[in-house]
């Protein structure tokens, strides 16, 4: 299963497996690309992804795309 999110402006996924987060950046044609130079740590909640994106990718908020919401 795939958790979505918009991180300011940007389409994302997170998806655990096998006790891991994996992160992907999603594309408008459906296509997923893995993100390997973030790690979220293993311990972390499901309800406390969109706030560790958003501490990762808080130089990404503009005017237009603010914060980081769960699609």
């Amino acid at each position: 299963m795939f958790l979505m999110f918009d991180v300011f402006g940007t389409k994302m996924s997170v998806q655990q497996k096998d006790g891991f987060w994996l992160l992907y950046k999603e594309s408008d044609t459906a296509m997923r690309a893995r993100i390997y130079d973030v790690v979220i740590p293993p311990e972390l909640d499901e309800a406390d992804l969109a706030t560790y994106l958003a501490d990762i990718y808080h130089e990404n908020a503009s005017a237009n795309h603010p914060d980081v919401r769960r699609c």
